[in-house]
């Protein structure tokens, strides 16, 4: 084995270490509020745009997506300050019905800005699962792999239904894709100015907010897809 051959595998591990590293430390000042509610029904909140062909199921520690058109599933719990959402997440290619490969999305952070104290009156909104339902909301988006697993995108939802996406927020390398039936481990971060998305030890995206949001909701987001997760952790500013 040449030294250069060497030499480049040493940067690469140091790198990925380096990359491990600063991943954990996002935790460090944290303390883990939610953990093991993935499987309960009752942390949840489903907006399904089209119930046949489509089922949601909690057990066994995991939450499995299977649905015939848009869908969003809700954390019904209101996350506030720093915040650090966890989880792993596997799209399903077994020959399903629905098993297209695409739209590993998520929204966090999200509020209503039309609402009083910005809530998303589950149950009781205009929300039917169907993507532009959403327009309005506030908060922070990825579609990791959506347009048939070709497009990868971050936007920051302002309310005001245009959701601007800048051409650096817009990836279509296919490394940014999705590969059918790998478990991934997505990292979410909402830290003051600094919001940020980590596919393993990939930095996706990773953004300066100079007017962040605080405070809001999370969900998974999705379109003609099966998925399936687990592992999901919520760490939040630990109390003084």
């Amino acid at each position: 084995m040449s030294k250069i051959t060497l030499l480049f595998q040493l940067f690469a591990f140091l790198f990925a270490t380096s990359l491990l590293q600063d991943r954990g430390s996002l935790t460090e000042d944290l303390e883990l509020v939610y953990s093991n509610v993935i499987g309960d029904s009752t942390y949840w909140v489903a907006e399904i745009q089209q119930k046949e062909g489509s089922n949601i199921q909690f057990k066994d520690n995991t939450l499995d997506i299977d649905v015939s058109k848009g869908a969003t599933v809700w954390f019904n719990q209101k996350l506030k300050g720093d915040v650090v959402i966890q989880y792993d997440i596997t799209i399903v290619d077994g020959g399903g019905d629905n098993d297209e490969v695409s739209d590993m999305n998520c929204f966090w952070m999200f509020t209503d800005p039309y609402q009083p104290d910005g809530d998303l009156q589950f149950g009781h909104s205009s929300r039917t699962g169907w993507f532009k339902t959403y327009h309005k909301l506030q908060g922070y988006y990825v579609g990791l792999g959506g347009y048939r697993n070709t497009r990868t995108r971050f936007r920051r939802y302002d309310g005001n239904f245009d959701r601007p996406l800048l051409p650096e927020h817009d990836l279509r390398d296919k490394k940014f894709m999705i590969i059918a039936n790998k478990t991934y481990t997505v990292t979410l971060v909402a830290k003051g100015e600094k919001v940020q998305y980590y596919r393993d030890d990939q930095l996706i995206f990773d953004i300066k907010d100079d007017a962040p949001y605080r405070e809001g909701w999370f969900a998974f987001r999705t379109l003609i897809n099966h998925m399936r997760i687990e592992n999901f952790k919520v760490y939040m500013k630990k109390s003084s």
